[in-house]
């Protein structure tokens, strides 16, 4: 196990207390098991089988269709007896095992990548989400964890920046990035329905710009991007003036927080799960990254040859956190520098950070 995921693995368990008991002796089921959050789940049960649950060994059933490659840090588990691996289209296939905690992570979540593949965004976001809560109508699971999306807010108007759970948001259901927001806000109201109606106990998670180790340096989403310029020695390319402004979740705080969902009883809820600060540029963001790495370069500004690339893009996201901090006691505590410093050191060991 790398250093970095055994670090934040501890972490979560830390944070989380007694609360991670809780799947002991437990199945679960995770999609999306080779993604940069599937990654930190995989991590952290085996983790927790480890130092927890020795005795009591939780059982992971982790599917993924491997669109984008089969990630080298799975190989550990080939022989793990806890943690099944299986290629699982779950827009496809219905046939699921039974179990206690359901986790649906499969999603396409990088604006690059969804934008090129909208109807598979889309089905993962709606019809593998149906084909897992008609599973849990007929096997009742303790618990389950819908990953929706910060982005379901739009671009909202500065009255509602910090963004609470309540606001309806500003979206286009036909831009180009509405493939993805509008799929997720679809699959919330399947979730509340599902959970009114059929009793299953669903949670919804609104992730605001995770970050850390496991995300590809060639995922294409802006920390990636900055990371890759910054190390490979070219100046780092912002295609806006660099004036939007983002908060980023260390990705430890952000498990702690989607666990203390999952592992609550607050059924048919929803939940922000990011950092509240610093609020931060793109522009003062890039500098940062630069800074962190000591690299020699400078940022500078491009068209992008996409004439789409910055339609229905947020000028500002930042989460108020008050409804997870109340009814979750979720409180981020990786700050900015050290995370991304995390993030650098991340990319230097692994093969991950060499992949562009």
């Amino acid at each position: 196990m790398l250093k970095s995921y055994l670090v934040d693995s501890d972490e979560v368990i830390k944070n989380l207390e007694n609360l991670s008991m809780r799947f002991g002796e437990k199945k679960v089921l995770l999609t999306g098991a080779a993604g940069f959050l599937g990654a930190q789940y995989m991590h952290f049960f085996f983790r927790l089988n480890q130092v927890l649950l020795a005795k009591t060994p939780c059982k992971v059933f982790a599917f993924d269709n491997f669109s984008r490659g089969i990630p080298q840090w799975m190989d550990q588990f080939q022989n793990c007896k806890e943690i099944i691996l299986k290629h699982v289209d779950i827009t496809k296939n219905n046939q699921l095992e039974p179990a206690h905690f359901i986790i649906h992570a499969a999603s396409i979540a990088s604006p690059i990548f969804y934008r090129k593949h909208p109807i598979e965004t889309m089905d993962a976001n709606v019809v593998g989400l149906r084909h897992l809560l008609d599973h849990a109508v007929k096997h009742p699971p303790e618990s389950f964890l819908f990953y929706s999306s910060s982005e379901i807010y739009g671009d909202p108007d500065p009255k509602n920046i910090p963004t609470g759970e309540d606001y309806r948001g500003y979206v286009s259901c036909t831009g180009p990035r509405a493939c993805y927001d509008e799929s997720k806000r679809y699959g919330e109201t399947l979730c509340v329905n599902f959970q009114k109606i059929r009793k299953v106990p669903v949670k919804i998670v609104r992730p605001f710009n995770n970050y850390g180790p496991g995300l590809k340096i060639t995922d294409r989403r802006v920390l990636p991007d900055f990371f890759r310029d910054a190390m490979s020695g070219k100046n780092i390319v912002l295609h806006s003036d660099g004036k939007a402004t983002r908060t980023f979740c260390y990705v430890s705080d952000a498990l702690t927080g989607y666990l203390q969902a999952l592992l609550s009883h607050h059924d048919g809820e929803a939940f922000n799960i990011g950092a509240d600060e610093p609020e931060i540029s793109m522009k003062d963001l890039a500098e940062m990254v630069i800074q962190i790495t000591g690299a020699n370069v400078k940022v500078e500004r491009k068209l992008s040859d996409d004439p789409n690339y910055l339609t229905d893009n947020p000028q500002r996201r930042c989460p108020n956190l008050a409804k997870s901090r109340q009814l979750l006691g979720y409180n981020p505590k990786v700050s900015l520098t050290e995370g991304l410093t995390r993030m650098f050191k991340f990319y230097k060991e692994s093969p991950e950070g060499n992949e562009g």
